[in-house]
Order: C-alpha cells, then structure tokens, then sequence
C-alpha cells in the first residue's frame, strides 16, 4: 500500500525481480501502470483513508490468489513543520493518513491473516519516531504511535503464527523528504532502503532499520536522557 513512488515503489519491483507475486495499491492508478511490474501483478488503485476500499482490494487479492503472504504499508504524508507553523486541518489530515488509515487497514486485513493463520504485516514507521525532533511536529509523533502500535501487534499475533515487522528508515530520497530544508545525512535512495527492508524481512527482523551507521547512533541517543538529548538537537538546529 504506497507503491505509487518512493519505497513503495522500489519494494514492489524488487520483489517483483526475485519472483514475487505483487499486489500494489495507491491512489494513482497510472502511476501503479508505470511499475512495470511483470503480467499477473494485481494494481489495485485505492484511498487509503476509505475503509470499502481497503475491503474491495483485500476481497480482489483473496480471489486471485486464495490469501495474503505479507502487507506491507508504506503510504504516508509529510511536511516539515514547526511549532509556530502548526495548522489545524493540516495537522488532522497528518493524523487520518499516517495512522488513522493505518487502523483502518488492519481492521480489514487482520480478519483474513487471522482466518488463514498464515501472513505477516509490516508498519513503515521512521526513526522519528524514536524521539522528539526538530521539523516533525506533526510527522514525528504519528511514526512513534506507529512503532509502539507494531509492538502491540507483536505481542497479540506472533504468539499466533504471524508475523510483524517495524521498518523504521532513516532518510531516503523521495518527493516527500525534498520538502526538507536542511541536511540529511546518510541519505539513501528508494532502491537501497527497499533492499534493506527485504535483507530484515527475509532474517524475520521484528525492527528493521537502516542505514545502521545512522539508525544505530540515533539508537545511542535514545538512551540519554531528555535534557542532554535535547541540548545536543538544539545544538544540531543552530549549526
């Protein structure tokens, strides 16, 4: 789900190259078309936010190949934003695109994962989600809600047989993050962050984040506390 471009796009066709059959879903049906996914591919145009049609796409995937191996949601919206910047309505469309959707897709397809006791799900999050940090007042907090949703799931369904994987990327060069005015280090393209994603899913990774010689300093991070944290993100916003 938001395999219109970015990583979406990169994982569809990689797993389409190592023999995959892929589903793809985005809002754009003539971007789906662009793919150049391989005949049998199933391009299932869809709102994310619209709970029918999460339901119509599953009912079409179960019909064509009797159930679902692995959902991937990779759809989400950004913009950089501070404090003094913060909108209502754009706040509120960050909130139903970025996690309300979210809800909405599992309630849809947990049922089926569940009935055919087979399947996993995987949550694209962000590493921030992994604390408070500047230009993503609103992004940051639906990717935390994310990573502790995709905890939850862990503990209710691997239990079950099912799998639950948390892709936290550091930054990656889409259309999204062109948005951004400042540096992003270890920037990676679509294509590299889709091949790290397959490496942890294929090792049945529960967090698969990367590149490791940012995502593990930001690891580092986490563990100190808020005060020194904050100084040195501070620190980072007037260098």
């Amino acid at each position: 789900i938001g395999a219109s471009s970015g990583i979406g796009a990169a994982c569809a066709q990689l797993l389409a190259q190592q023999g995959a059959r892929v589903a793809v879903s985005a809002r754009r049906a003539d971007a789906l078309a662009q793919l150049g996914l391989p005949a049998g591919s199933l391009l299932l145009p869809m709102d994310a936010l619209l709970a029918e049609q999460w339901q119509q796409s599953l009912e079409q995937i179960v019909a064509a190949w009797g159930g679902v191996d692995l959902v991937l949601i990779c759809h989400a919206d950004y913009q950089p934003t501070r404090a003094w910047e913060l909108q209502g309505e754009v706040a509120q469309r960050m909130v139903d695109i970025n996690l309300g959707s979210v809800y909405t897709g599992l309630a849809t397809v947990l049922p089926q994962l569940l009935a055919q006791q087979y399947g996993g799900i995987g949550l694209i999050a962000s590493v921030a989600g992994y604390f408070g940090m500047p230009n993503a007042l609103t992004y940051a907090p639906m990717k935390a809600a994310l990573i502790n949703l995709a905890e939850n799931l862990y503990l209710d369904l691997a239990p079950r047989g099912l799998g639950v994987y948390l892709i936290c990327p550091g930054f990656v060069d889409t259309r999204l993050t062109r948005n951004n005015q400042f540096a992003m280090p270890a920037l990676q393209t679509p294509e590299q962050a889709a091949q790290a994603m397959l490496r942890g899913l294929q090792r049945g990774e529960f967090e698969i984040h990367f590149p490791k010689r940012f995502t593990r300093l930001l690891k580092l991070l986490q563990l100190l506390p808020f005060s020194w944290r904050s100084f040195l993100m501070q620190k980072g916003i007037q260098s």
